[in-house]
C-alpha cells in the first residue's frame, strides 16, 4: 500500500465515532479494520480488559461465532466443485448413521432450511425458548462452560426435538446444519475439519492469526476480553468469558481469528479466489425470508448497493465481516461485551443498530 493511500485511510472521523458509540452503548471495547479505495484503515476504542485504561488491539484475535459458518460454506462449495457430491445430495446418504430426512440437501444445511431443530435453543415468537442441547443463555452456559460436546452428540440431540417444518418449506437459522456440514466434510474427505481448513484456505491464503480450537479454551495474545452479565438469584453477575471450551458451539461458530486474516479471507472469497464463478453465485442467491444465501447474508443498501456479510456474536463476543460483491471493500471487526446490565434481546438490538451505523459509514457515501 502506498503512503499516499496510507494517509488517507487514517481520516475516518466518522468510523471513530461510530466505535465511540458502540462503546456508549454499553459494549467494553471494539477493533475495526476497513479496506477501500482510500487504503486501509484500522481504530480501536474502549478498553482491552474492563478496570483497564488500554485499548482493544488492533491486531487482536478474537471469536467468531457464526462468522465461522461461512469458512464451513466455503469448503462445502470447494468439495461441490470437486464433483465430491452436489448441492442437491440427500445429506443422508453420506451420513447414514443419523437417519435423517432423506428430502433434506446440502443445499438445505447451507441455507438453514432443513427444519432440524437448533441445538443451541429455540426463540419462540412469544419470547419464550424451548432449551437446547447445550447449557441455556445465562449462568447454566457460565456453570457449564469448561464442558467437552462431541459433534455427534450436538446432531443427536437435536434431532431428537421434533423438526421444526418439513425440508426446503421455511427458513430457520440453526446450529445444527453446520455441524451436520462438518461432519459431511470429514465423512467425504477423510480429515478433521481443522486440517481440512488449513489444507484448503488457511496455509494458502497464509491466514497465520485464524485457529480452530475444537476444545481448547484458550486464545492467542494480543486479545481483548469479552465480558457476558447475567441475572442470579436477583443480582446481576458479570463473568469473563475470555476463555472457553468452543467446543459446545463446534463448527457452528468455534474460530477464532483476527480482523486482518477475515479482510483476506472474505475479499478473496468474493473475488472468485476459492470457489468457480458459478458456485460463487449459488451462494449468494438469498432465500426471500432474510436474504441469506449459503453461508452468507445478501443485503441490498438503502440507496443502492450490495454487501455480503456474516457477523457473529455469544456471550461477549462479536464479529464483523462485511464485503462488496467484487472483494474490494471490506469492513473487519470485534465487539467485546462489557458490563452493562443488558439481557440477551437488548444486547441483539444494540448489537444491529451500531452494524447498521457502520455499513452506512462504510459502504455508503
Amino acid at each position: 500500500m502506498s503512503e499516499q493511500n496510507t494517509a488517507a485511510a487514517q481520516d475516518r472521523p466518522e468510523l471513530r465515532k461510530a466505535m465511540q458509540e458502540i462503546v456508549d452503548a454499553g459494549f467494553a471495547g471494539v477493533q475495526l479494520r476497513v479496506n477501500d479505495e482510500r487504503g486501509e484503515w484500522v481504530g480501536s476504542a474502549g478498553v482491552s480488559e474492563l478496570g483497564r485504561t488500554a485499548k482493544p488491539p488492533t491486531d487482536g484475535h478474537f471469536r467468531l461465532g457464526s462468522a465461522t459458518k461461512t469458512f464451513v460454506a466455503t469448503i462445502v462449495l470447494q468439495l461441490v466443485d470437486e464433483g465430491r457430491f452436489g448441492l442437491e445430495d440427500a445429506v443422508a446418504d453420506h451420513l447414514p448413521e443419523f437417519g435423517l430426512d432423506p428430502r433434506i440437501t446440502v443445499r438445505m444445511l447451507l441455507q438453514h432450511t432443513s427444519g432440524l431443530f437448533n441445538f443451541t435453543g429455540e426463540f419462540a415468537a412469544d419470547g419464550t425458548v424451548e432449551p437446547g442441547v447445550v447449557a441455556g443463555f445465562g449462568k447454566e452456559w457460565v456453570e457449564l462452560r469448561s464442558v467437552t460436546f462431541r459433534p455427534e452428540e450436538l446432531v443427536r440431540g437435536a434431532l431428537a426435538k421434533p423438526a421444526r417444518f418439513e425440508p426446503g418449506t421455511a427458513w430457520s437459522y440453526s446450529n445444527t446444519n453446520y455441524v451436520l456440514a462438518r461432519l459431511l466434510i470429514e465423512k467425504v474427505t477423510g480429515r478433521p475439519l481443522p486440517e481440512e481448513t488449513h489444507r484448503r484456505i488457511l496455509g494458502p491464503l497464509g491466514l497465520t492469526g485464524t485457529v480452530l480450537p475444537e476444545t481448547d479454551d484458550t486464545i492467542p495474545e494480543p486479545h481483548a476480553h469479552g465480558y457476558f452479565g447475567y441475572e442470579d438469584g436477583g443480582q446481576w453477575k458479570v463473568a469473563d468469558t475470555t476463555r472457553f471450551n468452543p467446543s459446545w458451539i463446534s463448527a457452528a461458530g468455534d474460530m477464532i481469528s483476527t480482523s486482518r486474516d477475515l479482510h483476506t479471507y472474505f475479499s478473496a472469497l468474493n473475488s472468485g479466489k476459492l470457489i468457480s464463478p458459478k458456485l460463487l453465485a449459488e451462494m449468494r442467491v438469498p432465500d426471500p425470508t432474510i436474504g441469506y444465501g449459503l453461508g452468507v447474508f445478501v443485503e441490498e443498501l438503502e440507496g443502492g448497493g450490495t454487501v455480503l456479510h456474516h457477523n457473529g456474536g455469544f456471550w461477549g463476543w462479536g464479529a464483523l465481516m462485511y464485503s462488496t460483491p467484487d472483494g474490494t471493500k471490506t469492513l473487519s471487526g470485534s465487539l467485546t461485551g462489557g458490563d452493562a446490565e443488558m439481557d440477551l434481546p437488548t444486547i441483539a438490538g444494540t448489537f444491529e443498530k451500531v452494524k447498521q451505523a457502520l455499513v452506512k459509514a462504510v459502504f455508503t457515501d
